[in-house]
């Protein structure tokens, strides 16, 4: 009992010092605001929580919007919107009692009944409100969606300028307004979009500001006479890797705030995306599409503030307590299934096994279960994310009870063979069962990174657990090497194939990448150990 209690102290101080690291605030470089600066602009949209644009019933009180602006009337001395329509429409008309200017969105399609409409509507926001519109941006990624023609977007920019007498854009990435230098004549200015993140080829934070300064310069180069209007960029807090771009709190800051500075040392007149939270772009772009805000939809509270350190894992507090909790449930189970007069020798190695599976546990589990509120909201996957959590508590402890009886881990059969249930302990059944259920899990998640990973997670905190379990287990056991079922080698095929193309596909750069592919080629090792039923 002495020994297990160490080890616990042990692994929960390991837990507790790992999480007080993690969250440790990260410094950040100075503000590049003095006091009493704003930002030029920032992207706002009106939704919080749950509320979604194309919710065609929902309807957003005038309170909420004035609030949202109100708060962001502190910190910016613009605002820019994407449709005269609806919710984004009223915002003209709360903005001009704030002293706000708007760049005001036109929102354009396929469905030229619906442009004209949002025209019309962006007009008669100009004439109610003189002096609040700073300028129309006349479509926002149209050619990117491949909704219109050049030829038309300039014919409606054309209208807009010479119906209002207001200056007139365009908002599209920039490698768009290199296809369509046509656009630029028809315009008062252009309007790039520059989202390092979501490049072709993404650009690591550190190398964002650098970016962005160059694709500006190239711009500036290809429409000489024109001014470059920075119409988005910015920086994601959360979300999954893409090469060597990490979404995370402290990069944010550190780009934005790069950002900030590279444009008030030349000049350049830039726009932030976004204000808030979306929440339902998740729908849309996966986890990484929800957390673009400066501002968090949770609480409105601001994410970070210019020049002052940033923690990536705020709340490491509680993923510290759920952690050791986890670890707690896994020497209990331990000690659950202990055996009496075991020899000293061997007891030493299964206590030494059990620690090793409540740390690999502990370290990831408090990062997994926070990680659930953030996760994609799609039913499916939402379904997929809460049963891998209870995988990743549950497999630890069922790993730690059956290796303090010396079980070996069995294979599939034993779980989808019921002819077999009764010839075997209710221990090796459902040890079983969670072995399936993490390779099927783990196979499931592992084809939609390869068939469509574009904005698929990587699983890793609810993913590591398990796998660190189910491998102790197997490794732990005989040293001869059984021979494994077709069903194991047949999942640890499609694993090992996964953790191939995924390296390959999202590249050395990939933190996360690597790490998701090691799991899957442990667990494919892992089930080529499983023992199989008899014939």
């Amino acid at each position: 009992m002495l020994r297990t209690l160490i080890l616990f102290a042990l692994v929960a101080g390991a837990i507790s010092l790992a999480w007080y690291g993690a969250g440790r605030p990260i410094p950040v470089p100075p503000s590049p605001l003095a006091a009493g600066d704003k930002l030029t602009c920032i992207s706002y949209a009106p939704f919080h929580g749950d509320q979604a644009p194309f919710t065609w019933w929902l309807h957003i009180p005038d309170r909420q919007i004035a609030g949202d602006l109100a708060r962001l009337s502190q910190s910016a001395s613009c605002v820019r919107t994407y449709s005269a329509r609806s919710a984004q429409g009223r915002v003209t008309k709360l903005a001009s009692g704030l002293g706000l200017k708007v760049l005001q969105g036109i929102w354009l399609g396929r469905n030229r009944a619906e442009n004209r409409r949002e025209i019309e509507a962006a007009l008669a926001l100009a004439r109610h409100h003189p002096g609040t519109i700073e300028a129309f941006i006349v479509g926002n990624e149209v050619l990117l969606r491949g909704e219109l023609p050049a030829a038309k977007i300039k014919a409606y920019l054309e209208e807009v300028r010479k119906r209002s007498g207001l200056p007139v854009t365009y908002a599209d990435v920039w490698e768009f307004w290199l296809k369509a230098p046509e656009l630029a004549p028809a315009t008062d200015f252009v309007t790039i979009h520059i989202l390092p993140y979501w490049e072709d080829a993404p650009v690591a934070a550190d190398d964002a500001v650098a970016h962005v300064r160059e694709i500006r310069e190239r711009l500036q180069a290809a429409f000489a006479g024109k001014e470059i209007w920075i119409g988005e960029v910015g920086w994601p807090s959360a979300g999954r890797m893409r090469d060597g771009a990490l979404p995370s709190p402290a990069n944010q800051a550190r780009v934005l705030s790069g950002v900030v500075a590279a444009a008030k040392a030349g000049g350049w007149r830039v726009n932030l995306i976004e204000a808030f939270d979306q929440p339902w772009k998740r729908l849309l772009e996966g986890t990484v599409g929800g957390y673009w805000g400066l501002y968090d939809d949770a609480d409105g509270k601001l994410k970070f503030r210019f020049g002052e350190p940033v923690s990536n894992h705020p709340n490491w507090l509680a993923e510290a307590g759920l952690g050791v909790g986890a670890a707690f449930l896994v020497f209990l189970a331990a000690w659950l299934g202990r055996r009496e007069g075991e020899p000293h020798e061997a007891s030493w190695r299964r206590d030494l096994a059990v620690a090793s599976i409540a740390l690999g546990c502990g370290l990831v589990f408090g990062w997994a279960a926070v990680s659930l509120a953030v996760e994609n909201i799609e039913t499916g996957d939402s379904f997929r994310a809460v049963a891998m959590l209870v995988l990743a508590l549950v497999v630890p402890m069922a790993a730690s009870y059956a290796v303090t009886r010396g079980d070996r881990l069995p294979g599939f059969a034993a779980a989808l063979d019921p002819s077999r249930w009764r010839s075997q302990g209710l221990v090796e059944v459902i040890l079983a069962v969670l072995f399936a259920a993490t390779v099927v899990a783990a196979i499931h998640v592992a084809l939609g990174l390869v068939f469509d990973p574009r904005y698929k997670d990587f699983p890793l905190a609810s993913l590591t657990g398990p796998v660190a379990a189910l491998a102790i287990i197997a490794f732990a056991g005989a040293r001869t090497l059984p021979r494994p079922g077709d069903a194991e080698v047949l999942g640890a095929v499609v694993l090992t194939g996964s953790a191939l193309f995924i390296i390959a596909n999202e590249g050395i750069a990939n933190w996360q990448a690597l790490w998701f592919a090691s799991l899957l080629v442990v667990l494919s090792l892992t089930a080529l150990r499983a023992r199989a039923a008899p014939g």
